[in-house]
């Protein structure tokens, strides 16, 4: 059997996130949409999720369309059954992944992140495909400094409002 590889790009609009995972049954898209909007107040967000048999339609729901289009749009090109895609406004990843983590359907989470960002799907026959991996961000440059601690840590008090 032969293996065919696509890499996906992944567009990230400014000031917003998306996280990337898997799923495993319809249900997903509702369950998502209520682990987000009960989550965070005035989240905005856009859920897309890939069919994996019957219709084999893309699911979606959102508060946002910009987000809702933006995530049927890169469930398209991924086009792999039981992916999800959620792009989030007004909130980090940080204060909804244990939500979406929770949602009984979800399976894994491969991305939650605002950097560059694609998947790596694989295709063994025609009409199925699935994640393989993600590449999130860049590489190293080297190690953090004093300063760059310092940094980080202030940017961390700054971003969360709960650390000491």
């Amino acid at each position: 059997m032969a293996i065919k590889f696509d890499v996906v790009e992944v567009p990230i609009p400014q000031g917003a996130n998306v996280i990337i995972g898997h799923s495993h049954f319809i249900k997903t898209v509702e369950d998502l949409y209520e682990a987000l909007v009960t989550s965070v107040p005035g989240i905005k967000f856009g859920i897309a999720f890939c069919e994996a048999s019957g219709k084999r339609l893309i699911r979606h729901e959102a508060n946002d369309d910009e987000l809702r289009n933006l995530a049927i749009e890169v469930c398209k090109k991924i086009a792999a059954g039981h992916v999800f895609v959620i792009y989030i406004r007004n909130a980090w990843p940080i204060n909804v992944l244990n939500a979406i983590k929770n949602v009984q359907e979800v399976v894994r989470i491969y991305a939650a992140t605002a950097n560059p960002l694609k998947v790596i799907v694989a295709e063994v026959e025609p009409e199925r495909r699935g994640v393989v991996g993600v590449v999130d961000g860049h590489s190293p440059l080297g190690v953090e400094t004093e300063a760059d601690r310092e940094e980080r840590k202030k940017f961390l008090r700054d971003v969360t409002k709960y650390k000491l």
